[in-house]
C-alpha cells in the first residue's frame, strides 16, 4: 500500500469503518462549488434543438435538466450516505451547446457553512445530464455522458481549479 500522509477523510481510524466527517471545529466560511457533466447527444437528436432546447413530448429538455439539477444537488445528502445534510443558499444549473456541438451542464452551489459544497454540485450536474438521457433516449440509445467533474471550489481549508 501506498504511503502517504493523506487519509480517507470517511474512515474512523480508531475502527477502520466508514464514519461522518466531524465538522464541529471547523470555521464557517463562504464555500462555491461549481462541476460540470458533458452529455454528447449526437447528430440524431442535436438536429432538434431549437433556439436553446430541444422540445420533446415530455417537454422542454435543458429546461427541466435545470430543474432535476436543482432539486438533486437539495438532496445530496439523501443520496450520498456520509454527507452533511445541507442547506443551499444558492444552487444554478446552467446549461449550454459548445462548438463541438455538446451538451454542457455547469451546477453552481453556495453556501456559507463549515463544509464544502462539492457533492452538491457534482450531483446537480450527474442529475441534470441523466435527466436529458432520460428524455431524449427515445431518440436514440447513442447517447454518451462523457464527463463529470469538479470544475472549481473556493472556501474552505483550500481553494481549487481544474482551469
Amino acid at each position: 500500500m501506498p504511503s502517504t500522509e493523506r487519509t480517507f477523510t470517511h474512515i474512523n481510524p480508531d475502527t477502520n469503518s466508514p464514519a461522518m466527517v466531524d465538522v464541529s471545529d471547523k470555521q464557517v466560511t463562504k464555500r462555491v462549488a461549481k462541476a460540470r457533466s458533458v452529455v454528447v447527444l449526437g447528430e440524431e437528436i442535436m438536429q432538434y434543438l431549437t433556439g436553446n432546447d430541444i422540445q420533446t413530448k415530455k417537454g422542454p429538455v435543458f429546461q427541466t435538466a435545470i430543474i432535476a439539477g436543482t432539486m438533486a444537488a437539495k438532496k445530496t445528502s439523501d443520496l450520498i450516505p456520509l454527507c452533511h445534510p445541507l442547506a443551499l443558499e444558492n444552487c444554478k444549473v446552467e446549461i449550454t451547446v459548445n462548438e463541438h456541438q455538446e451538451v454542457v451542464i455547469d451546477c453552481t452551489a453556495v453556501i456559507t457553512s463549515k463544509t464544502g459544497v462539492e457533492m452538491e454540485a457534482l450531483i446537480g450536474a450527474s442529475v441534470a445530464a441523466l435527466t436529458i438521457y432520460d428524455m431524449c433516449k427515445a431518440f436514440s440509445h447513442h447517447i454518451v455522458i462523457k464527463e463529470t467533474r469538479l470544475v472549481e471550489k473556493t472556501g474552505g481549508k483550500s481553494d481549487f481549479s481544474a482551469r
